[in-house]
């Protein structure tokens, strides 16, 4: 019949996943994929041979919806994995050598979706800590409170909160859960060739005792990208030229006192050639100097981080640490998925583990490859073409974010940080955004998609927790006067609701305590 669409009939379903590699993304992935795909046969291989990088221990509160997705128990997952709470980032000495630093917490300002608090605050000169005058978090934070009462229900809170854990346990606890809960197959081999078909798909992989054929084949393989990288030719775009450091020195610091208090957030701590993150777990932190080779020696590098050490530790033996050196080279690939090969992870990218987007762009990858599955072949190439498009927008607004915290910096110090402030090194989008942030405050229209990763409060904080342009440009006195009754009703609630929370909630010990007795009883 004329004007008719008929489809075609000679599609083909795909039914085969084959996922490459463990880890926290390889487990993700194949466990988002069973708990939502009953139709779907799933295998994870990995190596007997290739340890997991095991230092990606900082969540968003997106971890919550994924744990729940996948079936998860909060309090087994907390039990298990040595895992704490994350409320934000704690950044010192980024603005100056010695300053009091800054907080960027998960939850939003208070009537964010309505109101713009950041034009009162830049209005006041005595409004204290951007943080603190736009939510009670702030205050649950200095206080090193936990983010919910111990009677809270699994994943509900007071104020918004991550986690922080152990990434190997983490992995483990993936591992069993999907294979003995969701059914995914877990195949332990080494991969030493991949046949391709006459199109250029993949169509199975070649094992050192056998073989593995599939209809999608999802990379999780880590920074050698083996099949998308490899196999597909897909190359890496260098982001150095804006983000400059590629090097981390790793260490597990016990704690001096098993009563020691657990840090509400990630401590982010700026050195001479990069930063140094302070992960608080329940029975020990994770360390971190992520720092530029192109500025800094190994040697400078262990000795800032031991130094950090020695401040913060005073009673722990240096030398009976053990200290790991990571390298990477910061970008991500050209394209995520091509043809039948979607990247997740490593395998697609990494810049720096400032602000910890590695994990959350895990996380997005394989929520929208469950939300929009492809049922046929055909169907791969429009679901592939949109998965990529979104995927690239999501990097480039990450390389943004964090050229943010360091374009920002006053520091005098070295080098390092006059490189980063060089306006060549700063995207075009960010330098324009800076400008027009001269005479108004970032909002909607500055992160104006549904799923963008950082929402303008997100540049708030951080744009403003550097004590950047208190007293910026021209505000339309009329809109300011009309909304002062609601502004002024917002802080007194921002305060208010502080005192409340810091009078309710417990400690993160005592709440971690609850949380794996409750474990404890259902096991």
């Amino acid at each position: 019949m004329s004007g008719e669409i008929v489809a075609d009939q000679g599609t083909t379903p795909i039914r085969r996943v084959v996922v490459v590699g463990g880890g926290s993304a390889g487990w993700i992935t194949a466990g988002l994929l069973a708990a939502e795909h009953s139709e779907l046969s799933i295998c994870l291989i990995e190596s007997p041979s290739v340890p997991i990088i095991g230092v990606g221990e900082g969540t968003w509160p997106s971890m919550r919806r994924t744990l729940q997705r996948l079936g998860m128990s909060e309090a087994d997952f907390v039990h298990e994995c040595d895992a704490s709470f994350k409320q934000g980032t704690w950044f010192r000495d980024w603005s100056s050598q010695g300053d009091s630093g800054y907080l960027h917490p998960f939850s939003l300002p208070t009537e964010f979706s309505s109101l713009n608090l950041a034009n009162y605050w830049l209005m006041l000169e005595q409004s204290g800590a951007f943080a603190d005058f736009v939510t009670p978090q702030a205050d649950v934070v200095r206080a090193g409170l936990a983010p919910k009462q111990c009677d809270t229900p699994d994943f509900a809170f007071n104020v918004n909160y991550g986690y922080h854990f152990d990434a190997g346990k983490f992995a483990q606890v993936l591992k069993r859960h999907v294979t003995e809960n969701l059914g995914v197959e877990y195949v332990s081999a080494h991969i030493t060739g991949v046949e391709r078909s006459e199109d250029g798909d993949i169509a199975r992989l070649i094992l050192d005792d056998g073989a593995l054929v599939g209809d999608l084949f999802v990379d999780c393989s880590g920074q050698q990208s083996l099949l998308l990288g490899q196999q597909m030719g897909v190359a890496l775009v260098a982001a150095d030229n804006v983000l400059f450091n590629d090097r981390a020195l790793a260490v597990q610091v016990p704690y001096e006192n098993p009563e020691t208090m657990i840090a509400s957030t990630t401590h982010s701590t700026a050195q001479e050639a990069g930063w140094i993150w302070d992960i608080g777990l329940q029975s020990r932190r994770g360390l971190g100097y992520v720092h530029s080779a192109a500025h800094t020696t190994p040697e400078q590098a262990y000795t800032a981080l031991s130094q950090y050490i020695e401040r913060t530790s005073p009673a722990i033996n240096i030398e009976s640490l053990s200290f790991r050196e990571l390298k990477f080279v910061p970008g991500y690939r050209k394209t995520f998925w091509d043809r039948n090969c979607v990247a997740v992870g490593l395998s697609a990218g990494f810049i720096e583990p400032l602000e910890a987007s590695a994990l959350a762009l895990v996380e997005q990858s394989a929520n929208i490859l469950s939300d929009h599955f492809p049922s046929t072949r055909q169907i791969m190439d429009v679901v592939s073409k949109r998965f990529n498009e979104k995927m690239h927008y999501h990097w480039q607004s990450i390389i943004e974010f964090l050229k943010l915290h360091y374009v920002l910096s006053q520091r005098q110090d070295s080098e390092y940080w006059a490189d980063n402030r060089n306006p060549n090194s700063c995207p075009e989008s960010l330098t324009e955004k800076l400008l027009l942030w001269q005479q108004q405050a970032p909002w909607h229209d500055d992160a104006p998609r549904i799923d963008e990763l950082f929402p303008s409060a997100s540049y708030q904080y951080v744009l403003y927790g550097m004590r950047q342009q208190k007293n910026h440009g021209r505000q339309s006195s009329s809109r300011l006067a009309r909304d002062l009754a609601k502004a002024q009703g917002a802080v007194k609630m921002t305060r208010e609701r502080g005192s409340q929370l810091r009078a309710a909630l417990p400690s993160n010990r005592d709440l971690i305590r609850s949380m794996s007795e409750r474990a404890g009883n259902a096991a």
